[in-house]
């Protein structure tokens, strides 16, 4: 990045952002918040439960920015609850096979029984979960509610037959806003340093007439 800088050639950064000392290197970075993802997580299930939750929560992968930041925007709006605890949180590595695996062990845990919502960091996992406890006897997005990140066409489908209640949006479709960016740097006008991608937050009454425009 520095030869890049020497050239005079402007870098903008997208969807991950990088570690650096000088933060001049690069011009802008445009990408997900994943910490306020976990926030309107969050946010929406306390108002869902009424800030009254027993809490499973399928983790992404370890060490990665979105597991990381999902949780602590999470952990951070839940904090003003009282009543809302995780009894469970594991990692299904942003699968649906491991969704499911983890999901299973949750529910024959001494805790399973107790499980009022799910917090997954992805809809894959969600989904896996949401066969886990179709399995088990347990009704989807009504014994146990569901919120998950990604925004994902399966979710949409899910909470359209009513086995998931929300779904927090993390849109892929960076193209148009760095397209924007770019032109902005090419006519010499200023940008941000940090640009949020646009994202929204989706329940189950938005999902059948949001599906046929669903891109991803």
């Amino acid at each position: 990045m520095r030869e890049i800088k020497k050239a005079g050639i402007p870098v903008v950064l997208s969807d991950r952002a990088v570690k650096v000392s000088d933060d001049s290197l690069y011009v802008t970075f445009i990408g997900s918040d994943f910490v306020e993802e976990g926030r309107r997580a969050a946010n929406w299930l306390a108002k869902a439960t009424d800030g009254k939750a027993v809490i499973a929560e399928l983790v992404g992968t370890p060490g990665s920015a979105p597991a990381i930041d999902r949780k602590t925007g999470f952990e951070e709006v839940i904090a003003k609850y009282p009543d809302m605890k995780i009894v469970k949180s594991q990692s299904g590595d942003f699968t649906r096979a491991k969704g499911k695996e983890v999901m299973e062990a949750f529910l024959k845990s001494p805790d399973g029984k107790n499980i009022t919502a799910l917090f997954a960091h992805n809809d894959d996992m969600a989904l896996g979960a949401i066969q886990a406890m179709e399995e088990a006897g347990i009704k989807p997005g009504k014994d146990i509610l569901i919120v998950s990140i990604d925004g994902v066409r399966g979710a949409f489908e899910a909470m359209a037959a009513g086995k998931l209640n929300c779904t927090v949006e993390c849109n892929p479709l960076i193209g148009p806003q760095l397209f924007d960016a770019v032109e902005k740097l090419v006519k010499g006008e200023a940008i941000p340093k940090r640009i949020t991608v646009e994202e929204g937050v989706f329940d189950e009454t938005q999902a059948k007439s949001a599906l046929p425009t669903r891109q991803y």
